[in-house]
């Protein structure tokens, strides 16, 4: 069994900071040029979030399963996705299911540690650089999802902050 808590708590700081973003007084700040807003950002964990479910169900139901996070980096596919949600609010709302559906599909014993090292043919890409293009155990495409995916956004969620933003700046 997966302990799920990093990837709970993982989670937690990115609707934290994405609620943070959205109750400050610029609640649209402009990002840096070439990155995502607030709304963008969470359309993609959501689409990441999707495919990480749907890699963890397709393993417990027995079916040959891939990992590919293009999808989530296509730029219709994503404000369409902020349309489908309702923007920021459903965005939030939505991920917050997808946490626990995911949280509780790979901590329970629904999956055994064989099911966890099945390895999963992956193609991750980030900044239209490719990171992974090889099988993954499924695994590890959960803990990535705690231990780098998640973070990172949280941290380019937290720099839309306009204090954040000027802090930075003067660095």
């Amino acid at each position: 069994m997966l302990d799920t808590g990093p990837l709970q708590d993982a989670y937690r700081a990115l609707l934290d900071a994405a609620a943070t973003v959205a109750s400050a007084d610029n609640p649209s700040p402009a990002p840096p040029d070439g990155e995502w807003n607030a709304d963008e950002i969470l359309a993609h964990v959501s689409l990441v979030s999707a495919a990480t479910i749907a890699a963890v169900a397709g393993i417990a139901a027995g079916a040959n399963t891939t990992y590919d996070n293009r999808i989530a980096l296509d730029a219709w596919t994503i404000r369409h996705t902020i349309a489908h949600a309702g923007g920021n609010a459903g965005l939030r709302d939505r991920i917050r299911g997808q946490a626990a559906a995911l949280c509780a599909l790979a901590g329970s014993a629904v999956l055994s540690d064989a099911e966890l090292g099945t390895l999963v043919p992956a193609r991750l890409l980030s900044n239209d650089t490719l990171m992974v293009d090889q099988p993954m155990p499924l695994r590890d495409i959960v803990t990535g999802l705690a231990e780098a995916e998640l973070p990172g956004h949280t941290e380019q969620l937290l720099a839309l902050l306009p204090e954040r933003a000027m802090t930075e700046a003067t660095r």
